[in-house]
């Protein structure tokens, strides 16, 4: 007994020093992600973009799961026992927390008690409130390619299975019309083939869809994701340029042949069907996918002058505007990337207009790259409120100040085209953070 009893500071004793050490890890963490969540609240960083995890504390057991899971790297941490949203704005919604949380303690929601997001009301299948209308990827409100292609694919899955059951009756009617030609288009394009089904792919633009308006070398960052007829994609980090090099390659090797600068203009219903109309064509189809972006319908700013020749709503090749004076309004991803590629030219001023305090929807890489980018003018808590041929008005708390300009690049985001889908009939509601099974129904599609 004596022995034992001697033992038990040497025992006890790296007992002690194991648990203290973690004690002490535990508090420092805690206090540097509550200091960094108090940070991003105070500088307008608190409000998630889009799809985002939201966390029941009464079923979390703060084993961190989540946070280690999460590609994107502090959105999430722990806050005492709890693991907390600590950088909202960096969130872009992979869904990978969700699935790593062993105990069910976190949903996917759309939008937030203070910033509301338009989606339409989707159903099985990715199936609107009109039967047979189909919608798909960025306009569903799922951005992430890899989302975007595995509800393409899935669509497409549930349509097939849905024709089968009921077969063709006019033979001059196809099977299916697919608008828009982005990765979730691509998708269901590729799905439509392995089903067999009669089909068109129609496309505004050109290839890539929103992906081939990027900055030159943008790295579009992709996780892996199943395409019918050629498998499972592994893309990881890829340039702007080598992704529609692989969309190109894919057209290639399945024969896929999308019909571009082709644009929609409307949709009809006929008995059994649709009758899709575009600036080229007329086609009869018994469903329609619509796996257009956002992008194409570009937030318009609703000042005088906006309609000059000189503004834009995407930067397509910045050496259009080497030695010019250009105005950039935003502060997402999209407006940062384009002050950043435009600075590459050391003849061209560049100024930087953003309502915002902080530019709280912009990726960290992009800020860090912008704070290191010499030459570009600033000006947060402004708003452009008029434009001329020579010149752009902005209005900040300061007052109105009229800077000489020749091209202004408006990357304010695009619009839900919510007044278009209701003339179709297609049920538009405003998300303001679902409750966690809900969330999780509507996000069953890109597990």
């Amino acid at each position: 007994m004596i022995v034992t009893v001697a033992l038990v500071p040497v025992y006890a004793l790296p007992l002690l020093l194991a648990i203290g050490g973690w004690a002490r890890h535990h508090a420092l963490r805690t206090r540097r992600n509550r200091a960094l969540l108090a940070h991003n609240r105070a500088t307008g960083l608190a409000e998630p973009p889009s799809l985002h995890p939201v966390i029941d504390p009464a079923r979390c057991i703060g084993c961190g799961a989540c946070v280690r899971a999460c590609p994107e790297h502090d959105v999430l941490g722990l806050v005492g026992r709890t693991a907390t949203l600590i950088e909202p704005w960096a969130c872009v919604g992979h869904g990978t927390c969700r699935d790593a949380c062993p105990t069910g303690a976190i949903g996917l929601v759309f939008g937030t008690a203070t910033r509301g997001i338009d989606l339409p009301v989707l159903g099985p299948g990715s199936e609107t409130s009109v039967a047979g209308l189909h919608i798909a990827g960025e306009l569903g409100g799922l951005g992430l390619i890899r989302n975007a292609i595995n509800q393409g694919r899935e669509a497409i899955d549930q349509i097939a299975a849905a024709l089968a059951r009921s077969p063709a009756t006019a033979a001059d009617q196809l099977d299916l019309v697919i608008v828009g030609c982005g990765p979730a288009g691509m998708a269901a394009g590729l799905g439509a083939i392995a089903h067999g089904l009669r089909f068109v792919a129609l496309d505004q633009a050109t290839l890539g869809g929103s992906v081939a308006h990027y900055p030159r070398g943008k790295l579009v960052m992709t996780a892996p994701a199943l395409l019918p007829l050629i498998g499972e994609v592994r893309l990881g980090s890829i340039s702007k340029e080598g992704l529609l090099a692989f969309w190109q390659d894919v057209l290639d090797r399945t024969g896929l042949s999308p019909r571009y600068e082709e644009r929609v203009r409307d949709i009809e219903r006929e008995d059994g069907g649709f009758v899709v109309v575009s600036n080229k064509a007329r086609y009869r189809a018994r469903r329609v996918l619509l796996a257009m972006g956002r992008g194409g319908t570009p937030r318009r700013l609703g000042v005088p002058g906006e309609d000059l020749a000189k503004v834009v709503y995407r930067l397509s090749d910045p050496g259009q505007y080497a030695g010019l004076r250009v105005m950039i309004v935003g502060g997402g991803d999209s407006a940062l990337e384009a002050a950043i590629a435009l600075a590459e030219f050391p003849e061209t001023r560049i100024t930087l207009v953003h309502r915002g305090k902080a530019f709280d929807r912009a990726r960290r890489e992009n800020r860090a790259a912008l704070g290191q980018t010499s030459g570009i003018t600033q000006y947060l808590g402004a708003r452009p409120v008029a434009i001329t041929p020579d010149a752009a008005v902005i209005e900040d708390t300061s007052g109105t100040h009229a800077i000489p300009n020749d091209a202004i690049i408006i990357c304010a985001g695009g619009t839900l085209p919510r007044e278009w889908l209701t003339q179709l009939g297609i049920a538009v509601e405003t998300h303001r953070g679902l409750a966690p099974g809900a969330a999780d129904a509507a996000m069953a599609h890109s597990a």
